[in-house]
């Protein structure tokens, strides 16, 4: 079998994480991988870069030239597709291109997408051209099928972490309880209500917030915490060992506004640093309350706060939590057990 492997860009984040650990990690007997994505600073993660393809970020005509040829080129039998763009190109490319050269795309639902607001032409897309839609929550494959894709092409596969790279650490009393937020700086990871917490708690000593990450909403969050006069809150931009910021926090928080099954929560859970997030998207498939992590169900500053003051006086209260929550990480969402549910699903779509 022949496959290619797509994804927009190589920037860091869970979608191009998840691309670079199949790029790094998939092998089977007369299996050949190709991948294709345009540049960022992931770009040197890729271990077989004899068979990686370089796109553009902008020139779209190009890039459904370029991956038309590799397809046919290289005689390719299954296309993965990791966002909705990449799909939109190859069902271009399937109309232009003789049945006999046919393939199949297989499609991972990483992110909520603009086009799903018009569910009939989101499903009426997917179920015409793509084989299999693989979900990464059990909330976001009953999302795809309310939309109106075909339950039979729908399965769950979760996320799986590198248990390696994030190894279990034990946390040791500083001198700073510090609680930290790595995330695109973008409107829905609500940064926001991260600043409002912040600014809450700007008086308790000893509590330092920290915020790693970039995105379009950089100068916003600057702006909102100047405005504050926060002296509590840091800003470190990109980081390009996000385990080593995971293992600097003594807790780390998830404010998103949406999310499907976001690759921190497992990330953390991994390491030993608990997470306070909201209950949105896929995440309680993971964190269960006062087991694995901590909910809270409304975006309360108040909430957060309470629970988060609650740890800071009591740090036992997490202490049998973390090991908890990495019992459910080896079990349940490791790279390994995503890696080879993800070549099953190549290995039936490659047979119809």
């Amino acid at each position: 079998m022949n496959l290619l492997i797509l994804t927009d860009k190589l920037i860091h984040g869970g979608a191009e994480n998840y691309f670079c650990r199949l790029e790094n990690e998939i092998s089977a007997p007369d299996l050949t991988v190709y991948t294709a994505a345009g540049p960022g600073e992931l770009q040197t993660h890729i271990k077989h870069k004899e068979n990686f393809h370089h796109m553009s970020r902008t020139n779209h005509i190009s890039n459904i030239i370029r991956i038309r040829q590799l397809i046919s080129q290289r005689e390719i039998n299954v296309v993965h597709a990791n966002s909705l763009r990449m799909v939109l190109y190859l069902c271009m490319i399937k109309r232009t291109m003789r049945k006999k050269n046919t393939f199949t795309i297989v499609y991972t639902k990483h992110n909520v997408t603009a086009l799903e607001k018009y569910s009939k032409i989101f499903s009426g897309l997917v179920n015409t051209y793509v084989e299999r839609v693989i979900a990464v929550s059990d909330f976001e494959r009953d999302n795809l099928i309310q939309k109106g894709v075909d339950e039979t092409k729908v399965t769950t596969v979760y996320n799986g972490v590198d248990l390696k790279r994030f190894y279990f650490s034990s946390k040791q009393k500083g001198d700073l309880y510090k609680i930290g937020i790595l995330a695109r700086l973008s409107e829905e990871k609500n940064h926001r209500l991260f600043i409002q917490i912040a600014n809450e708690l700007k008086e308790v000593p000893n509590l330092k917030f920290y915020i790693a990450g970039d995105g379009p909403e950089l100068e916003s969050i600057t702006n909102e915490i100047t405005s504050l006069g926060l002296t509590n809150i840091k800003l470190l931009g990109n980081t390009s060992n996000p385990e080593e910021f995971i293992k600097e926090m003594d807790l780390l928080l998830l404010t998103s506004k949406k999310e499907v099954f976001p690759m921190v929560m497992l990330e953390a859970m991994a390491s030993g640093t608990p997470l306070l997030a909201v209950d949105v998207g896929g995440v309680k498939e993971a964190i269960i309350h006062n087991e694995t992590g901590y909910l809270v169900q409304q975006y309360s500053v108040k909430q957060f706060c309470d629970i988060i003051l609650g740890l800071v006086d009591n740090e036992e209260m997490s202490r049998q939590l973390v090991y908890r929550a990495r019992e459910k990480v080896e079990l349940e969402f490791s790279m390994e057990k995503m890696v080879e549910r993800t070549m099953e699903e190549y290995l039936q779509v490659s047979r119809r």
